[in-house]
């Protein structure tokens, strides 16, 4: 079953949490500084196969960025590797489009959390 686990896990919140579907529009929330930040967005696709799952997202009005953003996690062998591809631009809000030079670094900070959220350790 597919959740948002690699969003929650990497600080995000998402409403509801359950499992993703084509057509959702959860409301993501970022909390950077201790503010909470909405992100709505509307799930545009998911793939579950055997050897890879994951979905891709738009975003919404109201969201600080305009684009796409998707999470595909595949096996190579015996390799887990995890893909996140953001295409995105300024928001369409005024004040978001002052902010991108700023939203580009968090999406950085975002993208590297994603990848220590998916870290697992070898058990000892």
């Amino acid at each position: 079953m597919l959740q948002w686990g690699i969003k929650t896990r990497s600080g995000f919140t998402v409403t509801p949490d359950e499992r993703v579907t084509e057509g959702d529009r959860p409301i993501i929330m970022a909390h950077p500084f201790g503010l909470a930040v909405r992100e709505p967005v509307e799930v545009v696709e998911v793939v579950e196969t055997s050897d890879r799952v994951g979905f891709a997202y738009r975003t919404l009005p109201g969201h600080p960025v305009s684009g796409e953003e998707a999470f595909i996690v595949h096996r190579d062998g015996d390799a887990v590797i995890l893909t996140v591809r953001s295409l995105t631009r300024a928001g369409r809000e005024w004040g978001w489009r002052a902010a991108y030079p700023v939203l580009l670094v968090a999406q950085q900070v975002a993208r590297r959390r994603y990848f220590r959220a998916l870290r697992v350790r070898a058990p000892r």
